[in-house]
């Protein structure tokens, strides 16, 4: 992926007036690119395409110098997630708004709005998903800027990607005459559905259409306006529920019950769709949305016989595929035009030309109750994250991994019991009364009932395997007493 160019663009577009604040919508279970993608952790926290994750370029991508920090709507259950990668990114001012419930990307983008708009309504919103690629970011912030231009006169400006084949996995935007004084912005003709494959032929033949890439830029005021003029309950509900937002830790929570309220639904039937004033920049920067595995195909750097390979993959006689593995072995022979992608509990194996209907396979395993549709063998706490690595009749065998400083809930169980054996590190551990150290090769016993903690009090991460006994085993048998991160 291209480095971010010089801000010099942005900072010739930028005043104070105008702030460029980029708004980041992380709510997408990214379902296509299942058995990596999940709900429990979807796609834009994975580094899919570089060392970084789609979160991380995206965020970014949104940095230069002028710009203000990133406003970044998300579901609660990611908000340590997010902060934690951001943090690692080296982003520190961040702002994480938390939705009680996803209502699609309308109720969002109203709630970053009206937060903006409480210290500046003339700023314009750059506003983007979190888990799309950009190959050639000067170009991107060359379009960028004609994009700004139309935004402080009032448009909502989309960017419009100029096609390369007859994709049917995206919407179309239907080019309109050139806007006057506005280099490269031209009105929107038409919004256009995912079309199916012949209709999508026809538009790449016939010219002037333009996949649409999702990402607005839009005056807070302009956009605030236009959804109370097409949308006056959502407007109504999010301004309600932004007024009565809480702060908790690092994050903002909006009020669930007026959120939830709102209607559910996408900006660009709301509004993109209804607005007299919607404009589009054509633009070639490498995007896509990393919607499926073909995409990932696309992007990816293929060997001599237009293959990918990531992770511990050995392949013979085989030609453009793409093969995957987060852990195992993965050998594939004599193949062509495959995607295969392993993970630690479950194997994709599909045509490359099938890869948008991935989203199938995930219905039927929701549709029979399987955990592998949302969750992950591995899972991730504001404190760390445990691995599940077997189970059986009346017992559950994990790997417990704490982060320096971190600690646990004060809990209890009603139903099991639990042997803690400390692998690496040090752990400071509450069991009843008691404050006891245990180090490496140690371990201790924790009854059912007993009240108790885990804590690491060191510098480098404590790991423990856990071994759970009793007659229930589930993640809700946890009474908690005390928690540092607010949870109930």
């Amino acid at each position: 992926m291209a480095k971010s160019p010089s801000p010099s663009v942005l900072q010739k577009m930028n005043s104070a007036e105008h702030a460029i604040v980029p708004v980041i919508l992380s709510g997408g279970a990214g379902s296509r690119l299942w058995p990596v993608s999940r709900k429990s952790f979807p796609k834009q926290f994975w580094p899919l395409l570089t060392e970084q994750t789609l979160l991380q370029e995206t965020a970014l991508r949104g940095q230069a110098e002028g710009t203000a920090g990133p406003v970044v709507v998300c579901n609660d259950a990611h908000r340590f997630i997010i902060a934690e990668q951001l943090r690692d990114a080296g982003i520190q001012d961040a702002r994480i708004v938390l939705e009680p419930e996803g209502r699609n990307s309308t109720p969002a983008i109203t709630a970053a709005a009206f937060i903006v708009a409480e210290h500046n309504p003339d700023a314009i919103l750059w506003i983007m998903t979190a888990d799309a690629a950009i190959q050639d970011e000067a170009s991107l912030h060359q379009a960028l800027s004609s994009a700004i231009t139309a935004a402080k006169k009032g448009y909502l400006v989309t960017f419009g990607m100029t096609p390369t084949r007859p994709e049917t996995g995206y919407g179309y935007i239907e080019q309109g005459e050139a806007l006057p004084d506005m280099p490269d912005v031209f009105q929107v003709g038409r919004f256009v559905e995912k079309p199916d494959t012949s209709r999508a032929r026809s538009f790449l033949a016939q010219g002037g259409y333009l996949w649409n890439s999702g990402m607005f830029v839009v005056r807070a005021a302009t956009f605030l306006s236009e959804v109370e003029r097409y949308e006056p309950e959502v407007f109504a509900c999010v301004r309600q529920s932004v007024a009565n937002r809480k702060s908790d830790m690092d994050f903002e929570r909006l009020e669930p019950e007026s959120f939830c309220r709102s209607p559910d639904i996408s900006v660009d039937y709301a509004v993109a769709e209804r607005t007299d004033m919607a404009a589009v920049v054509p633009g070639s920067f490498g995007w896509s949305d990393v919607g499926s595995w073909d995409a990932l195909w696309e992007l990816g750097p293929q060997d001599a016989s237009g293959n990918v390979a990531h992770g511990n993959v050995m392949l013979e006689d085989v030609q453009r595929s793409y093969v995957r593995t987060d852990g195992i072995l993965t050998a594939v022979l004599g193949v062509d035009d495959l995607i295969v992608v392993t993970t630690q509990d479950a194997v994709l194996v599909t045509k490359k030309d099938r890869a948008q209907d991935v989203k199938l396979l995930v219905q039927q395993l929701k549709k029979n109750d399987m955990p592998e549709a949302d969750s992950h063998q591995m899972t991730y706490r504001p404190w760390g994250h445990y691995e599940a690595l077997t189970q059986g009749h009346r017992f559950q065998v994990k790997k417990i991994v704490v982060k320096p400083g971190q600690k646990l809930s004060l809990q209890k169980h009603y139903h099991r019991a639990e042997h803690w054996v400390i692998v690496e590190g040090t752990a400071l551990v509450t069991r009843g009364e008691e404050e006891l150290i245990v180090r490496e090769n140690e371990s201790i016993y924790l009854p059912l009932g007993d009240l108790h903690r885990l804590e690491n009090p060191g510098h480098i991460p404590l790991t423990l395997i856990e071994v759970q006994s009793g007659s229930y085993l589930g993640e809700d048998d946890i009474v908690r007493v005390e928690d540092v991160y607010s949870r109930n």
